[in-house]
């Protein structure tokens, strides 16, 4: 399969999870895949070693996306690895759940610098990797952002502020061949969902339970919605917020 071939694709947060999924899945459709970690270096070696043994082609760099500096070495790094940039794939991202009387200022800063600032700062930076031939931008938002859920008012805000940027941006880019849509995620099952105890919890049986497809999310469902949407066969396709939940969120 080559639906990506020889594309060059960054995909921020990508040590684990969904990133490393759809790291997986694009290198798979033949791009060459930059897998950004911020503290993770084992897990994104791991990433990067299971693509390189599937004979795809990869690299990890690190960088916390809400500094500038580290943005900036990302991009350089890939440049320097691969020449160019075709797809920004903007997944890193935390989420903190907490009642509203225990809201503090350093967790709203926290989760809208990495989750809103970073994806900020690695647009305008693809911007300059991408030059006349257009690219590719695709956030990974979540269904929080449409169906925000009690304790979650900050992490909700912070994915509906993305969408926003995703619908803005997409009229900015006008006439500049570049791409942006947003996919929201439903309840998916990751290492960060398994330590929280979220995984085999009462609470996601009850989503489970609401969910129209009956199951809870993998993190390939997301990544073969993202090579889609990264692929020409999406070629038609921007500012748009994908609901990939198995209907639990659909609009």
């Amino acid at each position: 399969m080559s639906k990506l071939k020889n594309k060059v694709a960054i995909i921020t947060g990508a040590s684990k999870g969904i990133g490393a999924s759809i790291a997986a899945y694009f290198a798979a459709e033949g791009a060459k895949v930059v897998v950004n970690y911020a503290s993770s270096k084992e897990g994104a070696e791991k990433v990067v070693k299971a693509i390189t043994d599937n004979g795809g082609t990869a690299i990890a760099v690190q960088g916390d996306v809400s500094k500038e500096s580290d943005v900036a070495k990302l991009f350089e790094e890939t440049k320097k690895a691969f020449g160019t940039l075709d797809i920004l794939v903007n997944n890193a991202g935390i989420y903190q759940y907490a009642p509203i009387e225990e809201f503090s200022a350093a967790s709203f800063h926290e989760q809208f610098n990495i989750n809103v600032l970073g994806s900020l700062l690695a647009i305008q930076a693809s911007l300059k990797s991408f030059g006349k031939k257009g690219g590719n931008i695709i956030n990974i938002s979540s269904g929080a952002s449409n169906t925000p859920l009690p304790t979650g008012s900050v992490y909700s805000a912070t994915k509906a502020a993305l969408d926003a940027i995703t619908i803005s941006l997409s009229k900015e880019f006008s006439g500049r061949n570049i791409r942006i849509n947003s996919i929201l995620p439903g309840i998916v099952e990751t290492e960060g969902s398994r330590s929280a105890g979220f995984t085999g919890s009462d609470a996601e049986t009850k989503f489970v339970a609401t969910t129209p497809l009956g199951r809870t999310g993998q993190p390939e469902d997301i990544a073969k919605v993202a090579v889609f949407i990264a692929s020409d066969d999406a070629g038609w396709i921007t500012g748009e917020k994908i609901s990939v939940s198995g209907g639990i969120y659909g609009l």
